[in-house]
């Protein structure tokens, strides 16, 4: 077994209190995330908008603002969400359990105090509860214990999905977290058009939506807070027929049929004896399922697996 395919690197998510640290998180990452969609120039499928896992926690890319630019990363091994700017002003707010109010104003002020004020649409996306920011005063739990064993999951799910990742040569996303859904995820593009999306995702006006599913999509990711707890997914949009009944492995993997998704315990991911081929035979065989199934031009999208320090070999 190669040393990072060791089961022990991949923590265990079983605690109680992962969906309400999770929920907390996702909430407190809206507030974060929104400051970087007021700012940053609109990129195809939202991508400007995003986390990235980071040797500490979720961190955003730099952010412009006039002469400077600033970013913010939630380091969740200290506890803390620093903010920093380029003219070298830092702060830094304490992770807790307390409400969106409290830590909205407290991350508006710290942007105001460093010369980086920013408005932001104060009010959540994806999530079932539109409550503003301002004005949620209901206390949110916060494990500090919980949040780094999610976090030190996500740094392997970011480096096996960025395997993943080096097999393809049509477009793909980063692989990246959606503070909408709080999902970690990688896209494939056939490079084709996709019939105009329906809209109605909760929360998230139908323009951002439609313009997220422009094309042709084969996606997965990884969730905390999925159904049954945290887990794996992968979809197709459109989704092509007959996608429902594919064979796809591991054998734990199922289609959940409302949300039109495969999905794959974390669980069965992080007990297996190599849990890297677990994870990677899910994300492979739920991406050749939709793209035989659509009729992808696979021979021209698809390469072998990228190596360090290898160029990828052509002619």
């Amino acid at each position: 077994m190669k040393p990072d395919a060791s089961p022990d690197i991949w923590p265990d998510l079983s605690s109680p209190a992962l969906g309400a640290m999770a929920e907390t998180l996702q909430i407190w990452t809206q507030i974060v995330g929104k400051v970087r969609l007021a700012r940053t120039p609109w990129l195809n499928h939202s991508w400007h908008t995003t986390f990235h896992v980071s040797a500490r926690g979720l961190a955003t890319s730099l952010i412009p603002h006039e002469g400077v630019g600033f970013d913010l990363e939630f380091d969740l091994v200290a506890g803390e969400l620093v903010i920093r700017v380029s003219d070298g002003g830092e702060r830094r707010i304490r992770l807790g359990p307390g409400s969106p109010a409290d830590f909205h104003a407290g991350v508006m002020d710290a942007l105001a105090d460093l010369g980086v004020a920013t408005e932001i649409v104060p009010t959540p996306n994806e999530m079932a509860e539109a409550t503003p920011f301002p004005q949620d005063r209901r206390r949110r739990d916060y494990d500090a214990e919980v949040a780094r064993a999610y976090w030190r999951a996500l740094v392997q799910v970011d480096r096996v999905l960025n395997r993943f990742r080096s097999r393809f040569l049509g477009k793909s996303s980063p692989v990246h977290l959606f503070w909408g859904g709080f999902d970690i995820a990688v896209t494939r593009f056939s490079g084709r058009r996709a019939p105009l999306h329906p809209g109605g995702i909760p929360n998230l006006p139908d323009e951002v939506t439609r313009e997220a599913y422009s094309h042709e999509v084969s996606s997965a990711g990884f969730w905390p807070g999925g159904p049954g707890g945290p887990c794996f997914y992968a979809y197709a949009y459109p989704t092509p027929d007959g996608f429902a009944s594919a064979t796809v492995s591991p054998s734990r993997a199922r289609f959940d049929a409302e949300l039109g998704e495969f999905l794959l315990p974390y669980e069965a991911v992080q007990g297996a004896s190599e849990p890297d081929l677990v994870l990677l035979s899910f994300l492979q065989s739920t991406y050749e399922a939709a793209a035989d199934l659509a009729g992808w031009d696979r021979a021209a999208l698809e390469c072998e697996e990228g190596r360090a320090g290898r160029p990828r070999p052509v002619g």
